[in-house]
């Protein structure tokens, strides 16, 4: 693809309830060395197909329901630990933060210590926080 994804191409809304989250998944998701268009598979997979569109109700799917629903969307090559680190995503993004990304940028002294707060989750590096940070930061600082 020669062009970055954005929110918008997935249909997501990040002013509204959970839009944060959802680009945050599909931020972490497009974040890894996989071809684009199966990180939006898995995405859709996850959000549209399967309903996770909270850090709940992603928190509260087994490894195994994980790692089934990214080989439905054709991401294999990273799907164990993909599930594991999303499940742990979701898991202390909701008790840090009550599940909300919201919450996390209320704790955050400035935009620094929010992507500081980003980039502890297991799995988010530096290409993840530019692909959220693209177009989150601007709704959030």
């Amino acid at each position: 693809m020669s062009k970055s994804i954005t929110a918008q191409d997935l249909g997501i809304d990040i002013t509204e309830q959970h839009g944060l989250f959802k680009w945050l998944l599909a931020s972490f998701l497009m974040g890894k060395r996989i071809q684009a268009d199966i990180a939006v598979q898995a995405y859709r997979v996850l959000v549209e197909k399967h309903g996770r569109d909270t850090p709940r109700k992603l928190g509260h799917c087994t490894h195994r329901e994980l790692v089934a629903m990214l080989g439905e969307a054709h991401y294999v090559r990273y799907d164990e630990s993909t599930a594991t680190r999303l499940s742990a995503l979701a898991k202390t993004l909701t008790a840090d933060y009550g599940g909300s990304v919201s919450q996390m940028h209320e704790a955050s002294a400035d935009r620094k210590d929010f992507e500081r707060r980003l980039a502890q989750f297991d799995g988010v590096g530096p290409k993840t926080v530019e692909i959220f940070m693209r177009e989150a930061g601007g709704a959030l600082f």
